[in-house]
C-alpha cells in the first residue's frame, strides 16, 4: 500500500499537530474496512485522532483511496472548524481523486521530487 499526503494537506496537518503515524494508523484501519463515510468517486472520510483530543474531538480527513493500492490524504479539517464540505468541493475532490489514483509511477516520482506529494511509510501495524 502506497500512502501519500499532498503538500497542502501536509501544511494543514503540521499546523494541527497531526503526525504521519496517526495517518498511517488510519490507513491500516481503512484497509480493514473501518471507513467513516464513502463519499463516492473513491473519496472517503476518515476520522483521525489529534494529539490530546482522540477521534471524537479530532480531525476529519478526506482521502482518495483505492483498497490495497494507494491512498492520498487530500483535505482535512478539525471537527470544530466545520461540519462538512460543500457539494462543489466534493465534486472537485472526486476529480482530484481520479487523477491521483491513476497517476503512472513516473508521475508519482516526479510529484514527490517536486514536493507536491509526500510519501508516508506504513506497515501493517500502522507505524
Amino acid at each position: 500500500m502506497h500512502v501519500f499526503k499532498t503538500r497542502a494537506f501536509a501544511r494543514w496537518a503540521d499546523g494541527d499537530g497531526l503526525a504521519d503515524e496517526a495517518l498511517a494508523f488510519a490507513v491500516v484501519e481503512m484497509e480493514q474496512g473501518l471507513i467513516d463515510a464513502h463519499l463516492g468517486g473513491q473519496v472517503v472520510k476518515k476520522r483521525v485522532a489529534l494529539p490530546g483530543h482522540g477521534k471524537r474531538g479530532g480531525a476529519r480527513t478526506l482521502v482518495a483511496f483505492r483498497q490495497g493500492e494507494k491512498a492520498f490524504f487530500v483535505y482535512g479539517f478539525a471537527k470544530n472548524e466545520r461540519a462538512n464540505i460543500s457539494d462543489k468541493e466534493l465534486k472537485a475532490l472526486k476529480l482530484l481523486a481520479n487523477e491521483l489514483l491513476n497517476y503512472p509511477e513516473a508521475s508519482l516520482t516526479k510529484a514527490i521530487k517536486a514536493g507536491e506529494l509526500i510519501e508516508i511509510e506504513v506497515n501493517e501495524n500502522g507505524n
